[in-house]
């Protein structure tokens, strides 16, 4: 692969454009852009996740694999005509959801996003990877964009409501569950 970065500024983007993977340009707030963006910032939130104390070692493993896997799919959403994840990529996210599923009590109220530190850096990638799921879906509708990288996508940000749930009782701080009639009673 060489030196492909060995500058970092270029200047070429200063006119608003940013080059695709194919050496094609378009603006930088192309939808093409915003997903594959989206999907770069989801990577770095599960940085964030990986960061945090007590995440074991087995999830720690699972969600590095994720992050090679959104590299790829970044690199498949810059690159029109690309395909980079598969069919068998969203099946392995659907095993790795009912392997961790099985492992707790079913939800029976919304939770809210914290749970401990791992488990709320988890909340936030969630977040993350619905947004990037809803910007490829807007791209999809603009050019074609396959199957597999959305349906990717919405796994993932499932997968990682389950790993949350997961993260927060490894850590002992539990679930926090949404008290949907705390406006009925006064404090």
């Amino acid at each position: 692969m060489g030196n492909r970065l060995s500058r970092i500024y270029t200047r070429t983007g200063d006119d608003g454009s940013t080059g695709l993977g194919d050496g094609s340009r378009t603006g930088k707030d192309s939808a093409r852009v915003a997903a594959y963006g989206t999907v770069d910032e989801a990577n770095s939130a599960i940085g964030l996740i990986l960061a945090a104390p007590k995440v074991d070692e087995a999830i720690g493993a699972l969600l590095t694999t994720l992050q090679h896997q959104l590299f790829d799919l970044g690199g498949e959403l810059s690159i029109p005509g690309h395909a980079a994840i598969t069919a068998a990529d969203v099946a392995a996210l659907e095993q790795h959801l009912d392997r961790y599923n099985d492992t707790l009590p079913p939800l029976r109220d919304f939770i809210l996003p914290a749970g401990g530190e791992a488990a709320a850096r988890c909340h936030l990638a969630r977040t993350i990877v619905r947004r990037a799921e809803r910007q490829t879906v807007a791209l999809a509708r603009l050019e074609p964009v396959r199957a597999e990288a959305i349906h990717f996508l919405n796994r993932l940000s499932d997968l990682l409501f389950v790993l949350a749930r997961v993260l927060a009782r490894a850590d002992g701080a539990g679930e926090v569950l949404w008290n949907h009639q705390r406006r009925h009673h006064s404090p």
